[in-house]
């Protein structure tokens, strides 16, 4: 396999006190800080200090499965990420945000706030909601048809996009001598009128310092990976074997050239939740910990939403019930596919399957040492499954500064990864080019 460099690219995942959903129960933890700015901005800085390419926010737009047991996201990410921006100089930071339930002028102009305030930073996780209660929150009855939503997504990019080329680079003049604040000429409205959308422009906001967010998804369904075939920069993905990882990773390469893209266009992060201990015996011994602490009742609340089907009265001693097929369902098509054969391929309980599915909700989770880490992250680059990672540490900040300090540095011993940042964007890490501004490609410079 050859990548267009030979270096990895690694994101944090970060999420409330750590990943595992009993995270916030562990004398590891302290379950308070979930509202603590100061422990969000100080995971920022461990992350920097391993030169990791970005942190990563995730998002939900409802309470969740069972507030009475867990809540996993309690800050709206871009919020977040403000506040973390002044606190870090080179970490890309990434948030999610919907494109069913926002529109895009406000949305493009918040990203293009945090990418002004980070210098360069931003990135957008591009999601289409898949739960009921999201839907419910926006006045839907049910969750929005799966293919209607990425209809919409499709749409609200462009939007968004031609929201950010609205300003083209130098139309900020700021002459104080001739009182020319812009450029009149290199501001331009948009005039969008598509089928569900129709936005005037230009945006209130100045041409950021990346033009645009770095651009992320991270649904691995059919309309998935076509819409990241056409517009994601990098995807943060689940696969649970190599074998899948690699299968994955060709098929979504290999759908970029109908797009005109180059493979190196688009980063493929598979997400792994590492236990990391002196020994593979404690490092399981840890993750049995965790998986000791996760409250059934919950568990299977969250298997439900991930199924689509009520389990919270069912047997967890007994394997899954019959399932349907992927097409029947309309929320999170991928995620069903993989618990679904997980489940299967390994003769599961509902039991046992919740509790693999404690660390990262189908995210592969691996029990080691330091070196075992490397081994595994360096066997899935090299063996044509991913381009980086999507590091999704159990618990914070503990699991987050073990893969900094004892990881990264064998990494980097094996010429893996970075010592040091050598961009300012956080397109320059996953090195991206800049993106060109189509109105200054159509429009004359004027004097």
């Amino acid at each position: 396999m050859t990548h267009d460099n030979n270096t990895l690219h690694i994101n944090a995942f970060l999420m409330g006190v750590g990943h595992h959903e009993a995270a916030w129960r562990h004398p590891r933890t302290e379950a308070h800080r979930v509202l603590d700015v100061a422990h969000y901005q100080e995971l920022a800085r461990i992350a920097e200090r391993g030169r990791l390419d970005s942190i990563f926010f995730a998002d939900n737009l409802a309470v969740g499965a069972y507030v009475k047991r867990n809540v996993h996201t309690v800050f709206e990410p871009i919020t977040l990420l403000s506040a973390i921006a002044p606190v870090t100089e080179k970490i890309g930071l990434i948030a999610t945000a919907s494109t069913s339930y926002h529109e895009p002028y406000a949305l493009a102009r918040a990203f293009a706030s945090l990418d002004h305030l980070s210098n360069g930073r931003a990135g957008w996780n591009i999601v289409t909601s898949g739960t009921e209660a999201e839907a419910f929150n926006f006045g839907y009855d049910a969750i929005p048809e799966h293919a209607r939503r990425y209809a919409r997504a499709e749409e609200f990019v462009d939007v968004a996009e031609q929201l950010w080329d609205s300003w083209e680079p130098g139309a900020l003049v700021l002459d104080a001598d001739e009182g020319v604040f812009a450029d009149p000429g290199k501001v331009h409205a948009v005039d969008y009128a598509g089928e569900r959308f129709r936005v005037r422009g230009p945006l209130n906001s100045p041409r950021s310092p990346q033009g645009r967010p770095l651009l992320v998804q991270a649904g691995s369904s059919e309309d998935g990976k076509e819409f990241a075939a056409r517009h994601a920069e990098a995807v943060f993905t689940a696969q649970q074997t190599l074998a899948e990882g690699q299968a994955f990773y060709r098929d979504l390469k290999d759908r970029l050239a109908r797009h005109g893209r180059a493979e190196g266009d688009l980063k493929v992060l598979p997400g792994l939740v590492p236990f990391i201990a002196d020994t593979e015996a404690e490092a399981v011994a840890l993750q049995q910990e965790f998986t000791g602490l996760i409250s059934p009742d919950y568990a299977l609340r969250q298997l439900s939403t991930m199924l689509g089907l009520d389990l919270t009265a069912y047997p967890l001693d007994r394997p899954l019930p019959p399932l349907p097929d992927e097409s029947a369902v309309e929320g999170q098509k991928s995620r069903f596919t993989l618990v679904k054969q997980l489940a299967a391929g390994r003769e599961l309980t509902v039991r046992q399957l919740i509790g693999e599915l404690g660390g990262g909700r189908g995210h592969r989770t691996l029990a080691g040492t330091p070196e075992q880490i490397a081994d595994d992250l360096e066997t899935w680059f090299r063996g044509g499954a991913a381009d980086g990672f999507n590091i999704m540490p159990p618990y914070l900040p503990g699991g987050l500064t073990d893969f900094v300090e004892r990881v990264v540095p064998i990494l980097q011993r094996r010429g893996l990864f970075r010592t040091e940042y050598t961009a300012t964007t956080l397109r320059g890490h996953y090195g991206l080019a800049p993106v060109p501004n189509r109105f200054a490609d159509a429009v004359p410079a004027t004097a």
